[in-house]
């Protein structure tokens, strides 16, 4: 299991520091949550921050869009090179195109679902991505409560996955720790992001590792 922890969580006043902990403690990518306070009820970080995350990071970013105009903060983001960028189905009209365009910048696209979003409804992108996130909470906040539901939603991805794209992996984001994690293993999940779980524990090391099942 790969881990990727979200910086939603770090104490931002000590930001640096908590990212470079986490990339010395052995995490596999750095998880970069983006919220524009209008797809979702939460504000959160723009390109100064990232920025500042990118130059403290070691691991590759794994930045999460959940905003309104996912074309606009492709374009702020990208210089920041990050390994993933993953945006919302459900506010994207066009993820076909702009799969083509995040691709076209050397990043790897991937897709959001929330957790009510079936997986059916990426079926016929799955040959273009390179991961799907399933949301096992409801996007906006950290220290929610994981949403059941979501692991037979992983297995009927995984389902899809096989058939149509098996290079595609599965990332999980919300509520993820030690209890849930060999479940979501079994599910054909490949990557979980945890947040409260990891910045919450005095051994971040040790935290890490519990995921890496």
């Amino acid at each position: 299991m790969l881990v990727a922890p979200s910086i939603l969580s770090a104490d931002f006043g000590h930001l640096e520091r908590d990212v470079k902990t986490i990339c010395d403690a052995g995490c596999d990518l750095v998880h970069v949550d983006v919220m524009d306070g209008h797809f979702v009820p939460n504000l959160t970080i723009g390109p100064v921050v990232v920025q500042a995350v990118a130059k403290a990071a070691t691991k590759p970013l794994d930045i999460h869009l959940m905003v309104q105009n996912n074309t606009f903060f492709v374009d702020l983001f990208a210089p920041f090179k990050p390994r993933y960028i993953s945006f919302h189905i459900e506010e994207e009209k066009h993820p076909h195109r702009l799969i083509q365009k995040i691709r076209g910048l050397s990043i790897r696209p991937a897709i959001v679902l929330n957790p009510h979003t079936s997986p059916q409804s990426v079926e016929f992108l799955l040959e273009d991505l390179d991961m799907v996130l399933l949301m096992s909470v409801n996007p906006g906040f950290g220290g929610q409560k994981f949403i059941p539901s979501v692991l037979e939603k992983a297995r009927r991805l995984k389902d899809l996955i096989e058939k149509r794209n098996p290079k595609c992996l599965i990332e999980v984001d919300g509520g993820v720790n030690d209890k849930n994690v060999h479940d979501l293993k079994a599910a054909g999940v490949d990557v979980v992001v945890a947040g409260s779980y990891i910045f919450k524990q005095e051994n971040i090391a040790h935290a890490i590792e519990t995921l890496k099942v």
